[in-house]
């Protein structure tokens, strides 16, 4: 019988963008035609990130560097920079086969159950997680996977895969009644996903080579080798830390195998491998950002620890602007200098490029986010997060922070802003009457609807401002403009009841509140918010946030 093969450095699996069309390239052809590639699809958001990282451990190995800035921009200058991959596969090459007998990609050779138990594909696909519909038209079940879509899963199981109880391995000492309880999920799962997205795959794969010389990403010592570079694993978990990015990026959460045919991937064996704790990563992970968790300190007795901050799905990805691009100084630090966040080390790397000025004013990049939220004690997956913010450069200058805090402050003036839409919607319903509650969410989530579009096309264009305090007046301008219009528009349909009102009680005391009264609180509050460079409606209180100073009886 002939042995099975699906050989990734030359058979097509990556899906990718070329030329607005979706195409499947091996390995190989990925970093040959890296300028061509505008980027990675996947079936998967987070699909796409697990495979990036997965290209970013073979181009560190491949070039052994970045060593430095200087071998970054050597890398970047040469158009053949990634030509030495190819070579480098060759010699790898029998550790990147899908379906190798001994040594399979990011497989275990001969893993089994005690029952031999084979589960369905629904264990790594996933869009069907336990069997229920996500984002796949795939109904009730996978049955078959072709070897490209099994290759890409099988990454991606290893980065995002659910938590819950699963099947004990033989030869795994976790087991216990056939059974291993729940280690957490993949790594990559842990995250708030961040990359730099360039013009095409390239450009990309460079603005994330991270050089070895970066002070928060340590070396390795010579042992930072991905995992076809080591001994293939056997069943049994390690407990270790990871000893560089090559290792990080091809971390083995789990141990898998699949089951072939020659017509493809019908089942699969699937268990825990390697666990890896969140807690402190900050100094190995770059692609997430940052929170201190005062909690974590409790309960291990550290004086301080950082957890990623997790994407919230319901929160746009430039609503979340600061925790991505403030440094340790602009995220304020507490009295004993402790900063609250941290951004993502992809950025400070990439700050460090703009600092050096090897990348210039004017050069925009994406800062993609991908993550996903689990449920049900993490062993669903419910959503995926993928969003994006385009920037210039200068925003992540280490010496000029200025149009980075007015691009930071400028999210916190669109906060106040939908604030008083939030209220004006309060007011409306306290005069007609009403007791809906929902009203002030509908306002804020309309509100900021309508200001990311405006938002993120003033953030593009930033970097080229002659004096960012007056790009962030024209912001504060535009945003008075879109909120007043919303507001109108809440007032005009606000109805009889709200026109007429009625009495409530205030801080002030008892005043008839009416639509026409709502109307000049909501003004005078807008204007405060976006500073007083307005024609004043209503003279507002210290903060602009409170009712005016006025009081009016039927």
């Amino acid at each position: 019988m002939r042995e099975l093969s699906f050989d990734l450095t030359v058979q097509p699996w990556i899906t990718v963008e070329i030329d607005g069309t979706e195409r499947e390239l091996s390995l190989r052809e990925v970093f040959t035609r890296a300028g061509e590639v505008r980027r990675i699809t996947g079936d998967l958001p987070t699909q796409e990130f697990a495979l990036l990282r997965l290209l970013l451990a073979i181009a560190h190995d491949a070039v052994d560097g970045p060593k430095d800035i200087d071998h970054w921009v050597g890398l970047r200058d040469d158009p053949r920079c990634f030509d030495v991959v190819s070579e480098y596969l060759e010699a790898h090459r029998g550790r990147f086969d899908l379906l190798d007998a001994q040594a399979p990609f990011f497989q275990t050779a001969g893993l089994r159950t005690a029952k031999d138990e084979v589960s369905s594909l629904n264990r790594i696909v996933a869009d069907v997680p336990n069997g229920e519909p996500f984002l796949s038209a795939r109904l009730p079940a996978v049955d078959r996977l072709s070897f490209a879509e099994a290759a890409r899963w099988v990454v991606h199981t290893h980065a995002f895969d659910t938590s819950g109880i699963k099947s004990g391995m033989v030869g795994d000492a976790r087991a216990k009644g056939g059974k291993v309880y729940p280690l957490g999920v993949g790594w990559a799962g842990c995250l708030g996903g961040v990359f730099v997205e360039g013009r095409d795959l390239r450009e990309t794969l460079l603005l994330n080579l991270v050089a070895a010389d970066t002070s928060s990403i340590p070396d390795g010592g010579g042992q930072d080798l991905p995992v076809w570079r080591r001994e293939p694993d056997g069943p049994q978990g390690r407990e270790r830390t990871p000893a560089g990015l090559r290792d990080l990026y091809t971390w083995q959460s789990r141990r898998l195998r699949l089951h072939a045919d020659a017509d493809g991937v019908h089942g699969v064996v699937l268990g825990y491998g390697d666990p890896l704790a969140a807690r402190n990563m900050h100094t190995r992970e770059p692609m997430t950002a940052w929170r201190r968790s005062q909690a974590q300190e409790k309960k291990h007795g550290e004086p301080l620890v950082y957890m990623p901050r997790e994407h919230d799905p319901a929160r746009s990805a430039w609503r979340g602007l600061g925790s991505m691009i403030a440094d340790r100084v602009q995220n304020q630090p507490d009295a004993s200098g402790v900063s609250p966040y941290l951004r993502p080390g992809i950025l400070d790397w990439v700050a460090r490029l703009v600092t050096r000025r090897k990348l210039s004013k004017g050069f925009l990049v994406r800062a993609r986010i991908v993550g996903t939220v689990y449920g049900t004690q993490q062993s669903v997956i419910e959503e995926a997060v993928d969003d994006h913010l385009t920037m210039d450069v200068i925003l992540l200058h280490e010496q000029d922070r200025e149009a980075a805090q007015q691009a930071i402050d400028a999210v916190g003036d669109a906060e106040r802003a939908v604030n008083t839409l939030g209220d004006l919607a309060t007011d409306l319903t306290r005069a007609a009457g009403s007791e809906n509650t929902s009203s002030r969410q509908v306002a804020r989530d309309r509100g900021f609807g309508e200001l990311e579009g405006p938002y993120r096309a003033w953030l593009a264009a930033l970097g080229e401002a002659d004096d960012p305090l007056d790009a962030r007046a024209e912001w504060q301008a535009q945003a008075h403009t879109i909120i007043s219009r919303l507001g109108r528009e809440m007032i005009t349909g606000a109805g009889d009841a709200a026109w007429q009102g009625r009495t409530v009680t205030s801080k002030q005391g008892d005043v008839w509140l009416n639509s026409g009264l709502a109307e000049r609180w909501f003004q005078a509050r807008l204007r405060s918010c976006l500073g007083q460079t307005f024609p004043p409606d209503l003279p507002s209180d210290t903060n602009g946030t409170a009712e005016p100073s006025l009081k009016v009886h039927a």
